[in-house]
């Protein structure tokens, strides 16, 4: 009878073991999952950069290129973290720069990209670090940056430093 007892309750420790550790593994599942879900938004922010920073060098192909890995970043992002109609607004404006091959156009297209993700900035944590908005007074454009420093994506080399920081976000 002494021996039933104990292994009645062998198998009830070894089935809540059991449950405990499902459900461990289900917290840490989730929780990688959160960190995902949440690391989505910086990948961009910082992708969004990249473009930019071609811009400021004036590299049309470089600009391309970083506009469809923005949009490869974008695609992967789920809707419940960047609303669908933020996403296809995104979109548009990443793929009308990563189709064109003209500076200019590249530049005009990035105005309203620019405006889009200063309003996801505004609306969503996308850095642990300062985001600075930037403005460019001869274009009437704004843009986000990583640093205060003015290096302006619109006119690159011969209006490099046009600009001023007219709003952190943090």
């Amino acid at each position: 009878m002494k021996f039933i007892l104990l292994k009645l309750n062998y198998m009830k420790m070894k089935k809540i073991i059991l449950s405990l550790a499902f459900l461990s593994g289900f917290f840490v599942q989730n929780s990688f999952a959160q960190d995902f879900v949440q690391s989505q938004p910086s990948q961009l922010l910082n992708s969004y950069y990249d473009i930019k920073n071609a811009l400021v060098a004036g590299k049309v192909d470089s600009t391309s290129i970083r506009a469809g890995e923005f949009l490869q970043i974008l695609n992967g992002i789920d809707y419940k973290v960047i609303s669908e109609g933020n996403a296809n607004a995104l979109l548009k404006d990443a793929g009308a720069i990563s189709e064109s091959k003209d500076i200019k156009k590249q530049r005009e297209y990035f105005e309203n990209l620019s405006l889009n993700m200063s309003l996801l900035a505004k609306a969503l944590d996308l850095s642990d670090e300062a985001i600075y908005e930037q403005y460019c007074p001869m274009k009437d454009a704004y843009w986000l940056s990583s640093e205060k420093e003015i290096r302006n994506p619109y006119y690159g080399s011969s209006m490099l430093t046009c600009g001023k920081v007219v709003d952190t976000i943090e």
